[in-house]
C-alpha cells in the first residue's frame, strides 16, 4: 500500500493520491544519459553501423522501386495499346452502306 501523507484525514473528496511520490531523478545535475560511462569508440562504432545500415536500406529501396516501376510499365502497356486502338477505331467512323 502506498504511504499516505501525515495530514490525510479519513474522509476524502477525491481519489487517493500519493503525496510522497518521487520522480526518480536524484537531482538534475546527477542525471546520466544512456551513453554515459561508455567509451567514445563504442558510440562511434554504433553510429557507423547505423549509417551503413541506412545506406544499405536506401540501395534496397531504390532497387525495389526500379523493379516496381518496370512491373507497372509492363502492366500498363496493354491498357494503353487498347485505348489507342479504340480511339483509332472510333476516328475511322462507320462505313457507308
Amino acid at each position: 500500500m502506498k504511504p499516505l501523507a501525515p495530514f490525510a484525514t479519513s474522509r476524502r473528496s477525491g481519489p487517493p493520491t500519493d503525496y510522497c511520490f518521487h520522480a526518480g531523478f536524484q537531482d538534475w545535475r546527477g542525471h546520466s544519459g544512456p551513453f554515459d560511462g561508455e567509451d567514445r569508440s563504442d558510440i562511434r562504432r554504433f553510429h557507423n553501423f547505423s549509417r551503413q545500415n541506412l545506406m544499405e536500406s536506401a540501395r534496397e529501396r531504390f532497387c525495389e522501386a526500379l523493379v516496381f516501376g518496370l512491373v507497372v510499365a509492363a502492366s500498363a502497356w496493354p491498357v494503353i495499346y487498347m485505348v489507342i486502338t479504340v480511339v483509332k477505331l472510333l476516328l475511322r467512323g462507320r462505313p457507308l452502306d
